[in-house]
């Protein structure tokens, strides 16, 4: 499980503010819910705190039965690595691996042996519908084969969470429902946990629920 424990942030620069207030949520294995929230209401600081790349002034993030913020930044790395997969607005591919080494690079970084990542990276491919792309650049693919390369690359691993901030920010209506799909599908059937940060009312609709952060707090939609 995923469990978010009344997570409290400020924002320290000059114009000194609270961002999150008493923010508590619970995730499931297969669970897929979607926040959306106005630029700058805090929708990136609190995936940050999710993800374990800040820590909050109150409150506690548990995955899997680990407190996050309980752990040291060696730790936490070492647990997003393993635990956790990103799917980002821009790609962030690496344009001197083919898709199929950008894929396997999850399971690389978890020390899968190189003929097994790849192996394994091929079949996710194929589940989003490129395998016949892998041997392919980045600088080749359209947006749309590109984050569904993002995608496979976030799976491939198998992690206990998908964090997706505005995946398809970059594509166009119909690039952005396919990948919505997968995304969706992929979670589902590999029992994850999944959370969608968008401004998409459309994207966010694709969630089992959705929330919506504004003045510091997250409702229900």
């Amino acid at each position: 499980m995923l469990t978010l424990s009344r997570l409290h942030k400020t924002y320290r620069g000059p114009d000194a503010r609270q961002l999150l207030e008493d923010i508590s949520l619970e995730l499931s294995p297969g669970d897929y819910v979607a926040i959306i929230g106005e630029s700058g209401s805090g929708k990136s600081t609190l995936l940050n705190l999710i993800a374990g790349l800040e820590l909050p002034d109150a409150g506690t993030v548990t995955l899997g039965g680990q407190e996050l913020t309980a752990l040291d930044d060696d730790a936490r790395t070492r647990l997003r690595r393993r635990d956790m997969g990103f799917v980002f607005q821009a790609f962030l591919l690496l344009p001197h691996l083919t898709v199929l080494d950008n894929a396997a690079l999850s399971l690389k970084l978890n020390g899968v042996p190189h003929q097994a990542a790849q192996q394994r990276a091929h079949a996710v491919l194929m589940t989003v519908g490129l395998a016949d792309l892998v041997h392919r650049f980045p600088g080749t693919l359209s947006g749309g084969e590109s984050q569904r390369v993002a995608v496979a690359r976030a799976l491939a691993h198998q992690p206990q969470l998908v964090l997706a901030d505005e995946p398809t920010g970059n594509l166009d209506a119909g690039s952005a429902r396919t990948v919505l799909y997968l995304l969706r599908e992929q979670i589902k059937a590999h029992r994850s946990m999944g959370i969608l940060v968008t401004h998409s009312a459309a994207a966010a609709a694709t969630a089992d629920r959705i929330y919506r952060l504004a003045g510091g707090a997250l409702r229900p939609a």
